[in-house]
């Protein structure tokens, strides 16, 4: 079977080898007899898969031993409210910049439990962009910073981080991985699993231990990171399977090496920003500082020739390349499983479909 060159931002595309080794292990994992997702998740075979997940994260992150790595349930939209629900007592405020959809949305989710200042608002800026790193307006003492490091529907990306007094929070769910990432600055990283990491169902989180400890008790035990921080993640059932896939891409990327991918994904999205920039057919809108190398996204002359644009790259192998549905237009996401040899084949019919239609 011929595969797609699958440019869904998510769930998106996994590395063809993680997905043929999960398919030879599928219903006998190892000689057991049994599939993963069968097994107890307190077995010794589902631990040994479990902790090397974990090991791979804190390899990839050089972190030590005073953060904890947590596989949780429920995307990036609960951290939207576990952050505060652990963070942000009664008479403090957090600091929010706000760069786009996924940010505006963990704001909203932040102001239904305290109090919220906006450090830095760019969610409706066209071409769209985030904010400059030295450009918040902090608030004295606050809880935390949050900030959303790529806006996978607007196309900007964080190239920089901001230097925080206050502990830094990022959700990074659309970016992990894709690059070397200095971690020590930052008091807990959040990311759902489906755009880098592996299937929907795992949301990865790595918090500092010390920071964890910080929310009071009142917090509701499935709620409150210190619970999964002392059980390991396995306070309750995890995503066994989901756990299994993020350890197979984690080794895959471990192989690959971090830097080589770093360097990869800003060659292919070069090339696509290259081809948007040729000759105005197309509209890059993104600000080319804040450029996502995740999210490559552009408009055409018109909405019938964007519709026409993405069915006939359908036909052509191309799948899921319609801009999210707040915003249309186009938009290629190119994670670290996208193949060179699709983001070559979408740069070709680029070229042709300006040809005919330009």
């Amino acid at each position: 079977m011929a595969r797609a060159f699958n440019f869904c931002a998510g769930p998106a595309i996994l590395p063809v080898e993680v997905l043929q080794q999960a398919q030879a292990e599928l219903v006998d994992y190892r000689g057991t007899g049994m599939s993963i997702m069968e097994m107890s998740h307190r077995g010794k075979e589902y631990e040994a898969v479990h902790n090397e997940a974990a090991a791979n994260m804190r390899e990839l992150l050089q972190i030590g031993d005073d953060y904890a790595v947590l596989f949780l349930q429920g995307g990036a939209s609960l951290q939207f409210a576990m952050v505060p629900m652990n963070f942000l007592p009664a008479g403090a405020t957090a600091d929010y910049a706000n760069s786009g959809h996924w940010a505006a949305a963990a704001v909203k989710q932040a102001r239904l439990l305290g109090k919220v200042n906006v450090a830095a608002d760019t969610e409706k800026d066209v071409p769209t962009r985030v904010p400059a790193p030295d450009g918040l307006q902090l608030t004295p003492g606050a809880a935390y910073v949050h900030l959303t490091s790529n806006e996978t529907i607007s196309g900007a990306q964080w190239k920089s981080f901001p230097a925080t007094a206050a502990p830094l929070v990022a959700d990074m769910s659309s970016d992990i991985l894709s690059r070397p990432l200095d971690a020590k600055p930052f008091s807990l990283l959040y990311a759902g699993a489906q755009k880098n990491l592996g299937p929907s169902g795992v949301t990865l989180v790595v918090v500092r231990k010390e920071f964890a400890a910080r929310a009071p008790q009142t917090v509701p035990a499935m709620l409150r990171y210190q619970t999964h921080v002392e059980g390991n993640s396995l306070y309750n059932t995890p995503p066994c399977f989901g756990v299994y896939i993020l350890c197979l891409t984690t080794r895959w990327l471990k192989n690959f090496g971090l830097a080589n991918m770093h360097k990869r994904n800003r060659d292919k999205a070069q090339m696509l920003y290259d081809t948007i920039d040729a000759t105005g057919f197309y509209r890059g809108t993104a600000d080319k500082a804040c450029r996502s190398d995740m999210n490559v996204t552009f408009r055409l002359p018109t909405a019938d020739l964007e519709d026409r644009f993405c069915a006939e790259a359908a036909k052509a192998g191309m799948s899921q390349l319609k801009g999210h549905r707040s915003v249309g237009g186009v938009r290629a996401s190119i994670y670290n499983a996208f193949p060179v040899e699709g983001v070559k084949a979408l740069v070709a019919f680029m070229k042709e479909f300006e040809k005919r239609n330009g």
